[in-house]
């Protein structure tokens, strides 16, 4: 998180840390994809999520720990905050990402699975799998400066051979034209 948020999150945490119907906070998203210059925009990117819970013994992560339930399975009730995570999961030296998409499997697959839908390779290959990105324009947290003064691997993208699915397309259509959002929510908004 971009240290520009602290401070609303703070407040946030200050405001609703005594209301009974709010479970959580609920972050926006911006996915890096490659590199610290690009960020993925297409509908499987996740928009927001849950990133501050209340202290309450009934709230657990919830399948891969991406986001929170509360009792027996209910979506936790949350407030919208103007704040953003920065996620880097997907900008790493292209061999660490490969190991990390070989090891990333074995949570969930078998060695046969792994065999016949994980491609060996010495690199990861950015460009194989990516259909949406913009040119990130912001300004990255300070603890990620050096890091990034420090990258190894260039990954450059023609943001003019973005392929938008027709699923994306009629997505965006049904939010812009009927304010009807069709992502998926882990959470209910209050």
């Amino acid at each position: 998180m971009h240290e520009k948020y602290l401070e609303p999150v703070q407040k946030a945490m200050f405001d609703y840390k005594d209301s009974k119907d709010i479970d959580g906070l609920l972050f926006k998203y911006l996915h890096f994809y490659g590199s610290y210059n690009y960020v993925g925009t297409a509908s499987g990117w996740y928009k927001n999520e849950i990133r501050v819970i209340k202290n309450n013994k009934s709230i657990y992560s919830y399948c891969d720990a991406q986001g929170f339930r509360k009792n027996d399975n209910e979506k936790l009730h949350v407030k919208p905050i103007d704040a953003y995570i920065y996620h880097y999961g997907w900008v790493k030296d292209p061999k660490a990402q490969q190991k990390k998409q070989e090891n990333f499997h074995k949570f969930w697959h078998d060695e046969n699975w792994i065999e016949q839908n994980v491609v060996k390779a010495e690199e990861f290959d950015y460009l194989k799998i990516v259909k949406e990105l913009k040119l990130f324009e912001g300004e990255h947290p300070e603890v990620m400066k050096k890091r990034i003064a420090e990258k190894n691997w260039t990954f450059d993208f023609d943001i003019s051979f973005n392929k938008r699915s027709l699923k994306d397309k009629f997505k965006e259509f049904l939010y812009k034209y009927l304010a009807w959002d069709t992502s998926y929510k882990n959470y209910r908004i209050i």
